[in-house]
């Protein structure tokens, strides 16, 4: 019987989180991330490598890995790999988890299964809702994760945001805001009788316009979710193999039945 406490137990524990999250009245934006699409993972990875592995290790992920996504060995070699020459180490970074402690006040989390634990919307907004903040050390802010440590080491390219508040005297009208939005917004009580619905405005322009720097994150949360487990794109290939076979063999089975049965009928 443990183990089938210890499930129940999981399973409550996830639908109270989701519950809190809901009721947080945090709307997260659907992430755009295809697994399948082999040449958004290869762009992933190489942003990741780029602009993330200087903090956070991938660690359950082996470089070799990286030829399932059509990448060669000496690619890797020369464009994905800083931090080893053994094309079979994992994907560790640089940097010690004692210096990260000291620059951030803990050790920037692995991102091996950040994607199943978060799940892709989570991080696809998360990497769009960093907004200036003068108040944090870091100066920036996340409407997702609030008073984050980490910085917005994307800035330069997705530009610079400011948070916009909007009051409203009825709960109703705030979520109504909310959802007009149409992006990512948080709705949030006050008081009694009062609420605020906080979204993001572009202040300043990036090197990336709008529309490119959410393909830049997509394929960043792409390659998250695949590093995440990365033997789902097989299955999900063979799944696709078996149904198609199947289709092919129905086809057979009801031109046999109608031969079967063309004198009865």
């Amino acid at each position: 019987m443990k183990p089938m406490t210890a499930l129940l137990g999981f399973i409550l524990l996830a639908a109270t989180l989701t519950v809190s999250a809901e009721e947080a009245g945090l709307r997260l934006v659907p992430a755009p991330a295809k697994r399948l699409d082999v040449e958004s993972l290869q762009r992933g990875a190489r942003n990741f490598v780029n602009y993330c592995f200087n903090c956070h290790s991938a660690q359950y992920m082996r470089y070799n890995r990286l030829t399932d996504l059509a990448i060669s060995e000496q690619a890797i070699r020369d464009n994905l790999m800083f931090a080893t020459d053994k094309l079979g180490s994992t994907m560790t970074a640089a940097m010690s988890k004692a210096d990260a402690t000291a620059w951030f006040g803990a050790p920037p989390p692995d991102l091996s299964v950040e994607a199943r634990i978060r799940g892709v919307d989570w991080l696809y907004s998360y990497l769009l809702g960093f907004y200036r903040d003068e108040k944090t050390v870091t100066g920036w802010n996340n409407l997702v994760f609030n008073n984050v440590s980490m910085p917005h080491v994307l800035w330069k390219l997705s530009g610079v945001q400011r948070l916009v508040e909007t009051e409203f005297e009825e709960e109703g009208k705030a979520e109504a805001a909310a959802i007009a939005a149409k992006g990512l917004a948080l709705a949030e009580r006050i008081n009694d009788h009062k609420y605020v619905v906080k979204t993001l405005a572009q202040d300043e322009p990036g090197t990336l316009p709008p529309v490119e720097y959410k393909a830049f994150v997509a394929d960043l949360v792409n390659f998250l979710d695949y590093v995440s487990e990365p033997v789902r794109n097989e299955r999900i290939n063979i799944g696709i193999g078996v149904l198609i076979y199947l289709g092919v063999l129905l086809i057979f089975a009801y031109a046999l039945k109608r031969a079967y049965w063309k004198d009865v009928h």
